[in-house]
């Protein structure tokens, strides 16, 4: 049974009359008294008292007009007579226009003081069944309507709010309110509608779920609400939490008639949770509302009172109203209908400020966008409103600067950044003015802690001032939330006085003119003289000065008109006094503005100053220097996609793209990366034949039999059908079963035995199905690997597509962009004339490798029967097969007996379990079993053998860390422990293979770094004892021998190459063939570093933009050029030096600083032909913030430094690029920087791969995900990805592809690996203590290194650099030492108590925002976080420090912050290296880096390509 609240019929007597839901029969018992019945009335003559006689004289048309009008009935019973159309045995229902809710002095009231007094309405009582406006005469206006004896939502299960109001005499449906009476009914009808959407969200009986929390409850329900909403404002979370017991009554009400199978909403947890949320909120909560039987009945007159609850009733009441209003007041704030907005000068405002002061901030102050929230918010309106106290505001150069410079309307251009700081608190409902005086007595003595969490905040977007009756409240508006300004600091008071001196002067004035019987009645004139005549006493004095007095209200205006345009009377916003200010503010010129619609909110980096610790040198944005081959791409596509973007001042910020950011810092939850398509595309399956749709007996082979498949059946080169003659090699369109057109190449065709006519043919798809999205070129299509088996009928028509082969390098850029030119133009010529598209295709695209390739030309359209695609497919499904006794095959791998082997892990340790902490995550994950092939049991018969049921018995080698974490320790990581252990394992175990040698012939690396699969064994492990002993003479390990130089190249496994097994010393420095290369957005050079040793490139020319850090790459690669400038101004001299001026696009002052570079720093310049490789990260720092106030996306793209790097690649044409960045890059601007990315590469013909890594699992104890894209030019080979080696707690790094694919560039390792991971301890357990804030730069090591990776950090490295710490403030040292020392622990550990400071200051240890907060941030695990001797460490920051996002930064044992040197190491840096510039810097440089390990695994990968070719 469904409930739905609806009216039924009516007993004869009104004492016995009954509201009915469908869950319950109301009866009011207090309605079945013999007592006459006494009703109130309102007291309107005496309200209409004053009324004065006046004669009309009415035209006879006058008169018909009247007539029309309602009728006037002073009783209720007569009206709902004169309207009835029901039978007379029902209960009377009408609805009601035009009608309000009031006492009985005529005093408007909101419905739910029905409930404590007596309320009445005034109103048109119509037919229910009558439209809202026809035939208005039908209806009756009732001026005698009885006491109002409830009201009741209803509509839950159609999922529209209803409001019924009922009398003695009938049910009344609420449907128009009267102008006056509309912000009361409207509050209400938002509080019903939010009822009726909780209902909807969390009723099972209407599709809910109940098992939603609150977070996700309101999430839902504020969309949901926001999404339906055609104007008015959106809804904000806040205001459903502040309803929230209201809710919970009305939906605990529906409980009581509820079907046996119906859930009791009242035992639903979140419904509870929005209860006490609520109550937690309001200050008023003490009033329970009386919902019995699901609506809410009124007391009978005889037992009403007006007490104390009453009292909090209806201020509560009225709180909820105002706040209401000012919530509606900030929804419609920028709605204004002119487009224009007059901006306040600051030359003219100066003199009313203070002298130039600077910000300086004394307390260790956190970053805004910590806090917040979890839900996406994409309106401002939607946004926390929160409280911030003791702030101040500021520029980029920390200097103080009224907030009035900042348009108050939002929408307005802004061409101001202004920032902020304070201690912020959660809203509490309060009401206050900025800078009360009340406030600045109390607040002195209270504590930091009390005021609340030191933060900066993020540029301000936004500001209003809100007032009512003495209050006057300033609230700004930044990415993250709403603040309510409070007392401001000392120092910031005579900045903020100004703006509440204005804002009252505007009251006044307003006040002012509603004295007045017309507002229009004073000009601005008067008013001014009026103001001048204010007494010196007055808050809104000025002076006695008219003069003086216009010059301060005209230059202040922005303030003053604001305030107007709020003001609910239009008759004081259209005032002579409003239109006389804005004519002198145009007089005096001040700056118009054009408005642009309300934007979505888009967060990004905070570049607050007060984020960057020390002196480092803030980064000047600049446009990026292009060629114009790249500007002609994007710009291209932003004219395509955003073409609002060329009309100068509509600004259509709509369309402006959501931002999913990321720093430096990884979030470790996030598992995969979306890339939103603008379409979706459905992908055909690999092969597949379809039914023919058409009859094809007209079809006839042209030319000789050309051979036979396989199979026996002729083949063809050749057929006509319709008209049509369709060779091998050409395309053809087609409709696959579900009537997608396809388009197929012709690989080849043939006849089968019983006639037939088939064509075999890889699929062809679009570029908007592939990856690049709406990126791809419309004329570009890609082979793929999916082939399609059709018969001739099922062509639609023929399909030109050229497979093209372009010239390749920088010498043919010109030519190439010429002849790219010609064909766009007769593409567009015969798109014009209506003709079919021309195609052309120069990759190949397989998604499942992540990446596009060069077309096989050799292999392509041969017409021989054969397809390299199914060839390929083929031979990848051999998955297990047994080729002797000796020897198999699983997944395409050969083991023979006597191989040594990977076995899983989970084999040997089920059921065992493991404990993990925040970083120490890799804590109990085990790495893969080595272990010795012995022989191989088969079931009888090759033809049952499966992987299931075939095993082999093996010898299990154990490792240290089968022994102990401490043996694991002090031991090499590749070493294994020869046992007696014989075990049997299923095939499906197997991992891979390895190689056991003797030590002396382990391959030799100085980096601490395992990119080989193979492993020393000189002991023997006893598992029952857990002795070591000497290995036996009878040990049989033939792979023990040292291992012959003419080692096969046959059956490797896991990717194994003769380099790998025989040794990679080669591998260790640059060889002869490695490349010539350019490191942009170079950093320190950790990317540089790792190629390098890698011997897969050697850096001559490196491009860094902060002077500290190019010092550092300069120190640490002294061969390299290296120009510490922006790449812009380098790639335009560049250009410049070659004669290529006229194809670059650049700022003028790129243009003038390159005009300036030294002779010899010209000569140093690389030139096309010299540049081999390029690699770099290109910051994004147009979408993470840095370009924030553009006007339009490509303006912000324009500064985006991808061009510049992308450009660089143009413009020298290297034979291979590595592009790296966070791994959020691919996500960033929903996508579109990733595709047009990877759409430029492809234009200019590079083969293109594009993967996430994790560098956890190449050797380094640290989580941190990056972004990789391979570029290779035609001809050479395409970079693998490296194998991970270490065993590391990461998600799958996915990539979302269209089509509801994903891909994932290496498989995640917690499952297991050849290696176990690195550890802290392995890290830098051998590093000597220092104290907090030790800045020694050199000193003794003072013991010798104990694990392999210590081992191999060190080097030859003799003094230890950089073994210096941040110091900490005093109460954060206390803190630290409250931490224990054990793993895990954080915040959560200290103890509930205050300290006494050397200053004598008591403070609280535990930061009071921390348990206060806790609960909507994950409990901030990892805050003031101690590492994990066992675990790793969290993602390097530029900035570690204890309330930092990345918290946990204090040694295991030591209480201070992890030195610059520990980082380094965390970063897989080697000891040797050296970092340059202040702490700050240094830190920076590592945070920023590349680890070297990791870009050593991919240079393995690059030399390999290289190699190969050679």
């Amino acid at each position: 049974m469904k409930r739905k609240a609806k009216l039924q019929n009516r007993e004869e007597s009104i004492e016995n009359e009954e509201m009915v839901t469908e869950h319950e029969t109301k009866t009011d018992s207090n309605d079945t008294t013999d007592e006459p019945v006494v009703r109130k009335r309102p007291k309107r003559a005496a309200a209409c008292s004053n009324f004065k006689e006046k004669e009309l004289g009415l035209s006879e048309e006058d008169l018909i007009i009247t007539i029309k009008e309602s009728r006037v009935e002073e009783e209720e019973i007569e009206a709902v007579r004169l309207t009835k159309t029901e039978p007379d045995d029902r209960r009377p229902s009408r609805k009601l226009i035009d009608f309000s809710l009031h006492d009985a002095d005529g005093n408007l009231q909101p419905f739910e003081m029905s409930e404590v007094d007596d309320i009445f309405i005034t109103a048109l009582i119509m037919p229910l069944d009558d439209g809202l406006e026809k035939d208005r005469e039908k209806g009756v206006l009732c001026l005698g309507f009885g006491r109002i004896k409830e009201w009741i939502i209803s509509g839950y299960n159609e999922g529209t709010a209803v409001i019924w109001i009922s009398t003695e005499i009938a049910d009344y449906k609420c449907v128009k309110p009267a102008s006056s009476y509309r912000s009361y009914f409207d509050h209400f009808s938002e509080k019903a509608r939010v009822c009726v959407e909780v209902y909807m969200k969390i009723a099972k009986s209407v599709g809910g779920n109940p098992q939603l929390d609150l977070e996700e409850l309101l999430a839902s329900v504020v969309r949901s609400i926001n999404s339906n909403r055609k104007s008015g404002g959106t809804m904000s979370k806040d205001f459903v939490i502040s309803n929230g017991e209201f809710i919970y009554n009305q939906l605990v009400g529906l409980d009581k008639t509820a079907a046996s199978n119906d859930e009791i909403l009242g035992t639903l947890p979140v419904l509870a949770a929005l209860r006490e949320e609520s109550k937690s909120r309001v200050k008023f909560n003490k009033f329970s509302a009386m919902p019995s039987n699901g609506a809410l009945k009124i007391k009978d007159e005889h037992h009403m009172g007006v007490g104390d609850n009453d009292d909090e009733k209806l201020a509560r009441l009225l709180q909820e109203e105002e706040e209401w209003k000012m919530m509606k007041q900030r929804g419609k704030r920028g709605t204004s209908q002119k487009n224009v907005y007059i901006k306040i000068s600051e030359t003219e405002i100066a003199n009313d400020y203070p002298l130039p002061a600077y910000y300086k901030s004394y307390n260790q102050e956190m970053d805004e966008y910590i806090f917040d929230s979890d839900i996406s918010i994409f309106s401002s309106d939607d946004m926390p409103v929160r409280i911030l106290n003791n702030w101040a505001l500021y520029n980029s150069d920390s200097r103080l600067i009224p907030l009035e410079l900042i348009p108050m309307k939002s929408g307005a251009e802004n061409d101001t950044v202004i920032f902020g700081s304070g201690f912020m608190r959660d809203d509490d409902g309060s009401c206050c003015s900025t800078a009360e005086p009340m406030q600045l007595s109390s607040s002195s003595s209270k504590s930091n802690q009390d005021l609340g969490i030191p933060i900066y905040v993020s540029p301000i977007k936004e500001w209003v001032i809100e007032f009512g009756g003495s209050m006057i409240c300033i609230t700004i508006r930044t990415d993250v939330a709403w603040y309510k300004l409070r007392q401001p600091t000392k120092q910031y008071a005579p900045w903020c006085e100004p703006v509440l001196k204005t804002a009252r002067l505007a009251v006044s004035i307003i006040t002012l003119l509603k004295e007045q019987s017309r507002a229009s009645k004073l000009s601005f004139a008067e008013v001014i003289k009026r103001v001048a005549e204010f007494d010196s006493v007055h808050p809104a004095f000025i002076s006695s000065n008219t003069t003086l007095v216009e010059r301060y209200v005209v230059v202040h205006g922005q303030i003053i008109l604001q305030q107007f345009a709020d003001f609910p009377d239009v008759s004081i916003q259209r005032s002579a006094f409003v239109t006389g200010l804005i004519l002198k503010m145009e007089e005096r010129r001040h700056t118009k503005l054009v408005m642009k619609k309300k934007s979505q909110a888009m967060k990004g980096e905070n570049l607050n100053p007060s984020a960057k610790m020390g002196p480092i040198l803030r980064r000047k944005l600049m446009r990026a220097t292009t060629t114009r081959f790249i500007s002609k791409i994007w710009g291209d596509y932003y004219a395509t996609h955003f073409p609002e973007d060329t009309k100068e001042g509509d600004g259509n910020e709509q369309k402006e793209i959501d931002e999913e950011l990321e720093e430096n810092e990884d979030d470790d939850t996030e598992e995969d990366v979306n890339i939103e398509m603008e379409q979706a595309a459905k992908t055909p399956p690999s092969t597949r034949s379809n039914k023919s749709l058409k009859s094809c007996k007209e079809a006839k082979w042209k030319g000789q039999i050309a051979g036979k498949t396989v199979s026996g059946e002729f083949l063809y080169k050749c057929v006509t059908f319709q008209d049509l003659s369709i060779g091998v090699g050409q395309s053809v369109s087609l409709e696959d079963d579900s009537g997608e057109a396809i388009m197929c190449f012709v690989e080849y065709m043939y006849e089968k035995h019983d006639g037939t006519k088939k064509i075999h043919g890889r699929i062809l798809q679009k570029g908007v199905q592939t990856v690049l999205g709406n990126a791809a070129n419309e004329r570009e299509v890609f082979l793929t690997n999916d082939c399609q088996e059709f018969e001739l009928g099922d062509i639609k028509e023929l399909v030109t597509v050229n497979l093209q082969l372009i010239p390749w390098g920088h010498k043919y850029r010109k030519e190439n962009s010429e002849v790219n030119r010609i064909e766009r133009e007769k593409a567009e010529a015969r798109k014009r004339k209506g003709l079919p598209v021309e195609y052309f295709c120069n990759s190949l695209y397989l998604p499942k490798k992540g990446g596009f390739f060069s077309i096989p030309h050799d292999k392509l359209g041969i017409g021989t029967g054969a397809c390299s695609s199914c060839e390929e497919r083929n031979q990848a499904g051999d998955e297990f097969k047994i080729l002797s006794g000796t020897s198999f095959v699983f997944k395409n791998i050969r083991y023979n007996v006597h191989d040594f082997l990977y076995i899983r892990p989970d084999f040997f340790s089920q059921g065992e379990g493991y404990e993990t902490y925040k970083a120490g995550r890799n804590v109990g994950l085990k790495p893969y079993v080595v272990c010795h092939v012995l022989s191989i049991d088969a079931p009888d018969g090759s033809n049952k053998a499966h992987p299931e049921s075939t095993k082999i018995n093996v010898r299990r080698f154990y490792r240290p860390d089968d022994i102990s974490s401490t043996k694991a320790y002090t031991s090499d990581i590749r070493e294994v422990y020869y046992s007696e252990d014989i075990m049997s394992v299923p095939v499906t175990m197997i991992e891979g293979k390895c190689e056991v040698r003797m030590k002396d012939d382990l391959p030799n690396s100085n980096l601490p770094v395992v990119a080989e699969h193979v492993f020393y064994c000189e002991l023997l492990f006893d598992p029952v004892t857990g002795s070591l002993k000497q290995l036996p003479p009878n040990a049989k390990l033939m792979s023990l021998i040292r291992k012959a130089p003419s080692a096969s190249k046959k059956n490797k496994g896991k990717q194994i190459c003769d380099d790998e097994l025989d040794g990679s010393d080669k591998n260790d420095m640059p060889s002869d063939n490695s490349l010539a290369t350019l490191d942009i957005f170079a950093g320190c050079g950790g990317l540089s570093e790792g190629l390098q040793i890698a011997g897969a490139s050697k850096t001559k020319w490196a491009i860094e933009y902060e002077e500290p850090a190019g010092e550092a790459f300069g120190e640490n690669h002294p061969e390299a050029a290296v120009f510490v400038e922006n790449c812009n101004v380098i790639l335009k001299a560049v250009m410049d030096k070659c004669g290529d001026a006229d194809d670059c696009i650049s700022t003028s002052e790129a243009a003038e600083r390159s005009s300036k570079l030294s002779d010899e720093k010209i000569r140093n310049l690389p030139v096309p032909g010299e540049v081999d490789f390029i690699n770099g990260g290109p910051p994004c720092q147009g979408f993470s913030g840095m370009n924030r106030f553009n006007r339009s996306p490509w303006s912000k793209v324009q500064c985006e430094m991808v061009l510049a790097f992308l450009s660089f690649t143009d413009y020298f044409r290297p034979r291979f690029l590595l592009l790296e960045n966070v791994r959020n890059f691919v996500s960033f601007n929903k996508g579109q920087t990733f595709r047009l990315t990877l759409a430029s590469l492809l234009e200019m013909g590079y083969q293109v791969r594009f993967g996430i890594l994790e560098a956890g699992a190449y050797g380094v104890a640290q989580s941190r995900k990056r972004a990789f894209i391979w570029a290779a030019a035609p001809g050479e080979t395409l970079p693998e990805w490296p194998e991970p080696m270490h065993v590391f707690a990461s998600p799958e790094l996915k990539i979302n592809l269209p089509d509801g694919k994903h891909y994932a560039a290496v498989k995640n390792t917690a499952a297991g690996a050849p290696f176990r991971s690195i550890t802290v301890r392995d890290t830098v357990g051998d590093l000597p203590p220092v104290e907090n804030g030790a800045s020694k730069p050199t000193i003794q090591y003072g013991s010798e290194p104990v694990s392999w990776f210590q081992k191999k950090i060190r080097g030859s490295t003799v003094l230890l650099s950089d073994h210096i710490s941040k110091e900490m403030n005093e109460l954060n040292l206390i803190r630290c030492r409250h931490i224990p020392k054990r793993p895990g622990c954080d915040w959560h550990e200290l103890p509930d108590e205050k300290v006494k400071l050397s200053t004598g200051q008591m403070v609280d240890l535990i930061p009071w925002c921390l348990p206060n907060t806790a609960k909507r941030h994950n409990q901030w695990k990892g805050l003031y976080g101690r590492l994990d001797w066992e675990g790793n460490f969290p993602t390097s920051v530029t900035d570690p420090q204890p309330m930092g996002k990345v918290g946990m930064c204090f040694h295991p044992e030591q209480d201070r912050i992890v030195t610059v040197r520990e980082c380094a190491r965390s970063q897989g840096f080697p000891d040797s290296y050296r970092f340059a510039g202040s702490i700050q810097c240094k830190h920076r440089q590592i945070g920023n880096a590349v680890p070297p390990p990791l870009a050593y695994a991919l240079g393995r990968k690059l030399k390999e390509a290289i190699d190969g070719k050679r």
